[in-house]
């Protein structure tokens, strides 16, 4: 009797099997592994709108939006400053607030990863060597929550706006009051329309620009007033959440209400700027309140001949 001896057919080349097929069986070519090994971690990410890998130095490059679809990433406070100034020129624990970690910790561990004190950023500065005062509000601060010294803050950044006689611009992004500092925190929004009342009194410009997010108490007071209100796209600005909303009025309400391009149809936000486009536009508007554009200077010039 013959040897039965058994054929066993050799395993295909990684070039002839799936890729599942490949994953199944734990194959890879050596090339897709040293591939894998050569890029550096964090230099390709996803994105969160449009699913595309895109370079993480790419989207800084372009002020945090994603360079296949336009989106607007959040950027810092710093970030900010840095796009609408030109280069060069730029809490306290009342109620003893005790939950998971207190209040004060909370502060310290915000402080420590953002390098802020609070939420907000504010000083005298120029745009185009026009002079003007910004406040800035870092979403990374406690959801840039309003409290006593937010609230401080944006009050001295109007009032020495009106003391100076210069345009007041704010950028907002916010998760509204902070509920550590209970009715302290809700006195914040009077008291900042407090101070933009006078302000407006003293004949002087007050631009907002809404980020995302804007909600709550900043959209119920100084995010609203503006003389002029500009804001991103696609950014999230309302007062509720959609479900408090409808539970509240019994309501059935529109997909996308509370972004800026609804708003903007309804007449709250005035203009959408892209990023990309926000430092020309914000000097444009400036241009314009401050009487330093060639419109203006143009139809002087006119009406002057016209009387002579």
């Amino acid at each position: 009797m013959a040897a039965f001896t058994k054929k066993v057919k050799p395993l295909p080349t990684t070039s002839a099997i799936p890729i599942g097929v490949i994953a199944h069986h734990g194959i890879q070519k050596q090339s897709e592994v040293a591939k894998r090994k050569d890029i550096p971690q964090g230099l390709w990410e996803k994105c969160k709108n449009c699913n595309e890998l895109i370079f993480s130095s790419r989207k800084e490059e372009n002020l945090q939006v994603c360079p296949k679809c336009g989106y607007h990433y959040p950027m810092t406070a710093l970030e900010r400053i840095d796009l609408l100034t030109d280069l060069g020129s730029f809490s306290v624990d009342t109620l003893k607030f005790e939950g998971v970690s207190s209040y004060v910790d909370k502060l310290r561990a915000n402080h420590e990863k953002t390098g802020l004190r609070d939420a907000v950023i504010s000083g005298v500065t120029t745009i185009n060597f026009i002079p003007y005062v910004l406040a800035v509000m870092d979403f990374r601060f406690l959801g840039a929550s309003m409290g006593a010294v937010v609230g401080e803050k944006i009050t001295r950044a109007i009032e020495t706006a009106t003391a100076k006689r210069l345009p007041l611009v704010i950028v907002t992004a916010s998760g509204g009051a902070r509920m550590y500092e209970g009715l302290i925190s809700l006195m914040q929004m009077a008291k900042t329309s407090g101070a933009l009342y006078r302000h407006k009194e003293a004949g002087l410009p007050y631009i907002v620009i809404l980020t995302h997010p804007t909600t709550a108490g900043v959209t119920a007071s100084f995010a609203s007033l503006g003389d002029l209100i500009l804001a991103e796209p696609g950014a999230m600005v309302g007062f509720a959440g959609r479900r408090v909303i409808e539970a509240t009025t019994q309501a059935q309400l529109p997909d996308g209400f509370q972004t800026s391009e609804f708003l903007l149809q309804k007449g709250f936000v005035d203009r959408i700027i892209e990023r990309k486009n926000l430092r020309a536009e914000l000097t444009l508007c400036l241009e314009y309140f401050t009487k330093r554009c060639k419109v203006n200077k143009a139809g002087k010039s006119s009406r002057k001949q016209k009387t002579a």
